[in-house]
């Protein structure tokens, strides 16, 4: 009864839908626990490129049935323009599935998100302005709307009345913005009620049934540990657990359920919006990783801040986590670098730390200590196993190996589906 959890190492973008993808074929069910259409995943199938934002990147692979977990935020308008958008290019979208309990973005959701931002200033956090963040307050706070609401649509206007008592205040008086009515909130979420009922499932009592029945179920988080609104570099973070643990809340799966935790880490570092980065570049460095990696963001295309490995950060995601395995991706990326950086520790105001800092303002200051090893100029891509990789390559995997203190079960040495090195089985253990 594998239950496995795929998890970001970093600040999001590693290649989770990589990883996914690669094993979807053998797994019986994907889920989506967390996040929102906020970050997406870039697939590569036979030349075409896939990008996935609110779907599960299992839904590529017809055999396994695609959930989005209780965990998720879904805003309707973009999940059917995503699913819309697969249909057009000949991809069978009938085995998602949708659970009853997930919450929904509403129109004055998206609206505060961008108001909250602007005035916020100099303090903005760097959202997308999707309305991610309003709607997982607005869970909290017991003010939300879930999928199973749009069927009665008496429960689901009293919930927007109660809504949009507090909203309008907010919106009219604060940010001089117009109010909403409640007849426009209902209209707007019963356009899609008809067409999202068929998907709609309790998806704990169907994920736990298939445990039972030994299916292999994966979980596809978003975002990224250092991402988490608990774990992560806050106030600059998401507004749900994108951790292993939060996987188990959004999926409704216990967590002694879980046969492998596998965190996804680039081979260097990227990350999006505001928030400190103790490795980034800002030379030519730098924009050579950004432009080579192709590090823009799915959703909004914004470039993506750059920088090298972190082994600090790898460490602390392994004991936050429990990975039992890291998937290195994007060692492609690294090669004709003749000396690569790798952080080793930080150097906070002359004080050197082996691990996480504990205060926000000493991570802040934290200056990256560096080790140097020997890059290689061979093309890699075509590698398929770690004897393939040049010497260096198999030097620097296994540095980073020794440093993460978790074995490395996986290599992505360029962006298309069959471009891997699988170096132990992800599902089974050898």
């Amino acid at each position: 009864m594998p239950a496995i959890a795929i998890v970001g190492a970093q600040w999001g973008d590693e290649g989770k839908g990589k990883a996914t993808d690669l094993l979807g074929g053998r797994v019986d069910y994907v889920v989506k626990p967390n996040g929102g259409n906020n970050a997406g995943h870039t697939v590569v199938v036979n030349g075409e490129k896939f990008e996935l934002k609110l779907l599960p990147a299992g839904i590529l692979s017809p055999q396994a049935i695609s959930v989005i977990g209780n965990g998720v935020v879904i805003n309707l308008e973009a999940l059917f323009e995503e699913i819309d958008g697969l249909e057009a290019r000949g991809h069978d979208t009938s085995h998602l599935r949708i659970s009853a309990n997930a919450h929904l973005v509403a129109p004055y959701h998206q609206t505060l998100d961008k108001v909250t931002e602007r005035f916020l200033g100099k303090r903005a956090i760097g959202t997308t302005g999707r309305g991610i963040g309003p709607t997982y307050q607005d869970k909290v706070a017991r003010l939300g709307i879930r999928v199973q609401d749009l069927y009665d649509e008496s429960i689901l206007r009293q919930k927007i009345e109660g809504a949009l008592r507090q909203k309008n205040e907010l919106l009219v008086k604060l940010y001089n913005r117009r109010a909403f009515t409640v007849d426009e909130i209902v209209d707007y979420f019963m356009i899609y009620a008809d067409r999202l009922r068929p998907m709609v499932v309790d998806s704990v009592q169907m994920l736990n049934e298939a445990l039972d029945e030994d299916k292999v179920v994966l979980m596809e988080g978003g975002q990224a540990t250092f991402l988490d609104v608990d774990h992560g570099t806050y106030p600059f973070v998401t507004s749900s657990n994108p951790t292993a643990g939060g996987a188990s809340v959004g999926a409704g799966i216990g967590p002694t359920r879980f046969t492998r935790t596998i965190g996804i880490v680039k081979a260097y570092t990227t990350r999006v919006g505001a928030g400190p980065f103790p490795t980034e570049l800002f030379d030519e460095m730098g924009e050579q990783l950004r432009t080579t990696g192709g590090e823009f963001g799915v959703n909004t295309g914004r470039p993506r801040r750059t920088g090298w490995y972190d082994a600090v950060m790898a460490r602390h995601a392994a004991m936050i986590n429990g990975f039992t395995d890291y998937f290195v991706t994007k060692l492609d990326v690294l090669t004709g670098i003749s000396q690569i950086p790798v952080c080793v520790a930080y150097d906070v105001d002359g004080v050197r730390h082996d691990s996480m800092p504990m205060t926000q303002t000493e991570f802040h200051h934290a200056k990256p200590i560096y080790e140097y090893f020997p890059g290689w100029e061979e093309d890699i891509s075509g590698c398929r196993t770690l004897e393939d990789l040049p010497e260096n390559a198999r030097n620097y995997i296994a540095k980073l190996e020794e440093l993460a203190g978790v074995r490395i079960s996986g290599v992505g040495v360029g962006p298309g589906r069959d471009e891997v090195i699988q170096i132990r089985d992800l599902i089974y253990e050898d």
